[in-house]
């Protein structure tokens, strides 16, 4: 006898976002169009505007499209950063454990770094030290500031990658360290080594070191298993 699968129900909510969400992947919109605006969408669908309101909002989770107040409702570009939410929502019960984060984020910051030492340019690699140069002022008071500068310099990267979705996972492993990056630039040494990693890193970047900048990688992570200890 064949197998019967049940048949899913699908909400009215689910279709139209399923629906402009197709129009978006075949690229019928594209980046910067602006979508019908909710009265014109729920004429067209045949719902009421609540439906597609409940559609939208999805599909700005997700970050297919950006909601702009009092503009309306845009194509995401095809480089936007994912919404912080969503990510949160998505991995809401390892945020918290430190070992997976920590396993996490040397797998794909390591390989984000070496991909991005290969290609970058003079330009980007003149930003990248703007970032050091700044992350170096920071007074020790000031953890929420020194940590958007780590983050600043991370997601750089990951757009110097090349790699589009080395890029997003930079995104998503900056999001999902926050939490610990917060306790752990609280121990003393912590910062320090964040500093002297990343001053290694930049200057191997510049030499067009490539071993050099494996090594500096190896001791960022190192010296921040120290400190995830620590927190554990």
């Amino acid at each position: 006898m064949v197998k019967i699968n049940p048949i899913k129900r699908v909400t009215l909510t689910e279709q139209v976002l399923e629906q402009v969400a197709s129009w978006i992947t075949s690229n019928e919109l594209k980046p910067g169009d602006k979508l019908p605006n909710e009265r014109l969408l729920a004429e067209e669908f045949g719902v009421n505007r609540g439906r597609i309101r409940e559609s939208l909002r999805a599909l700005a989770l997700i970050g297919l499209i950006t909601i702009k107040p009092g503009e309306g409702s845009f194509v995401s570009g095809k480089e936007s950063v994912l919404p912080a939410e969503t990510i949160l929502w998505m991995y809401h019960d390892e945020v918290n454990n430190l070992e997976e984060v920590y396993a996490a984020r040397k797998l794909i910051e390591s390989e984000v770094y070496i991909e991005a030492a290969e290609r970058m340019t003079e330009d980007e690699i003149k930003v990248i030290d703007d970032i050091l140069k700044d992350l170096k002022k920071v007074p020790k008071t000031n953890t929420e500031e020194f940590q958007r500068l780590l983050d600043d310099f991370d997601l750089y990267m990951g757009s110097c990658s090349g790699n589009k979705i080395y890029n997003k996972l930079m995104q998503t492993i900056v999001h999902l360290r926050h939490q610990s990056m917060v306790k752990i630039l609280n121990v003393p040494g912590a910062r320090e080594n964040s500093i002297k990693t990343r001053t290694k890193l930049v200057k191997a970047v510049k030499e067009k070191n490539l071993e050099e900048v494996k090594e500096a990688i190896d001791l960022n992570f190192s010296g921040a298993k120290k400190f995830y200890k620590q927190n554990i």
